[in-house]
């Protein structure tokens, strides 16, 4: 019964050896072929594409002054609402005056009393009465009454202080009877109101694009400039480019940009956070592919094109996204057939046919 069992054991080994041999033999040299992979292409057309470059940016205004007083005492008076739109020329602040209206009438009366001695030695030389020394003296008196009045009287003056430009003046932050200080005590904050300005930063390789926006000829209507708003609602007026600032930041290898815009409701406000949005301007045909059609490795971006019934991978160099397309800037060709569906089982070269041809308008608008 055993040997039984070992002859069956034994021609049972013998049968998948010979089964394993005669398999390996036929597959020896053999290719191993896969079959194609279905896939979706899209041919590259001729398009255009419009959007906008989006910049973060901070609300300033044109013209701001810090109100520091000239003369020290005691606040008597404010002429104003805290917050309110004040006009150039309107009176502010009050400063005790009765010290420099005092020293001003003193000044005054010694300058008028310099004056009549003067005169009356004048008369005296004309007929050789006094000497010419006499004479003198007294115009030097006169000179320096003439001096200290005006010195007071600039005093005097500004113990009044006013506005020195039409906008939004803030929060007083000193109270009646404070002790002011001259020079040193802030006052308050006056900064104009419409318009606003808006500034950003411009990386460098961008200057000369902006330069020719700078030079642009445009109308209230223009819309290359619109304003995002931190709730993201759009500013209802469109922007003018100002200026560029005169240097480049050498640390951060950009340059200020500032925009102004209209700001007839008084919202924009200093200080404010927002996003300038720019329209790109530029007319020339640009290449606009799926952005699913990409994939990414180690940094880079690849896409496969159809070709010879194959899937053949190229480097693409990518621009701005739009919506879920994006711009290749470098790597395709107009014509190309590039994959967009069934890329997770491709390989370089892999066989494919082709499922479906997707059709899909070359101008395409991201205006967000």
């Amino acid at each position: 019964m055993k040997n039984i069992i070992r002859i069956i054991g034994l021609v049972t080994a013998v049968i998948g050896i010979s089964i394993s041999f005669i398999t390996c033999s036929n597959d020896k040299g053999a290719p191993q072929k896969f079959p194609p992979v279905p896939v979706s292409v899209y041919t590259i057309t001729p398009g255009k594409a419009y959007y906008y470059d989006t910049y973060p940016a901070t609300v300033t205004a044109l013209n701001q002054v810090e109100i520091r007083p000239e003369v020290s005492g005691y606040l008597t008076n404010i002429y104003f609402m805290d917050g309110q739109h004040v006009t150039k020329g309107m009176k502010l602040y009050g400063i005790d005056q009765q010290q420099y209206k005092a020293a001003y009438d003193v000044a005054k009366a010694n300058l008028d009393k310099a004056e009549q001695d003067y005169k009356r030695y004048q008369d005296l030389a004309k007929n050789n009465a006094i000497a010419t020394q006499v004479l003198e003296h007294a115009a030097a008196d006169l000179k320096a009454a003439e001096s200290s009045l005006a010195e007071v009287e600039t005093n005097y003056r500004n113990s009044t202080i006013y506005a020195t430009f039409s906008g939004t003046i803030g929060i007083s932050q000193v109270k009646l009877g404070s002790a002011i200080i001259a020079g040193q005590t802030l006052m308050n904050t006056i900064s104009s109101d419409d318009p606003m300005a808006v500034d950003f930063a411009v990386s460098e390789d961008k200057i000369s694009r902006f330069e020719d926006l700078l030079h642009k000829r445009t109308d209230g209507r223009d819309s290359t400039f619109t304003l995002q708003l931190s709730d993201e609602s759009i500013y209802s007026y469109p922007g003018k480019l100002l200026l560029l600032d005169r240097a480049v930041d050498p640390e951060t290898g950009t340059i200020t940009a500032r925009l102004v815009f209209p700001n007839p409701k008084d919202y924009l406000k200093p200080g404010m956070t927002c996003n300038v949005k720019i329209l790109n301007t530029t007319n020339s045909n640009q290449i606009l592919i799926p952005y699913k059609a990409v994939t990414e490795q180690m940094g880079e971006y690849f896409v496969f094109v159809a070709q010879n019934g194959h899937a053949i991978q190229k480097r693409v160099q990518l621009g701005i996204n739009i919506g879920g397309n994006v711009i290749v800037k470098n790597g395709l060709n107009l014509g190309d057939k590039i994959i967009i569906e069934g890329i997770q089982r491709l390989r370089e070269n892999s066989p494919i046919m082709i499922a479906a041809a997707v059709n899909q308008s070359p101008n395409q608008t991201a205006l967000k």
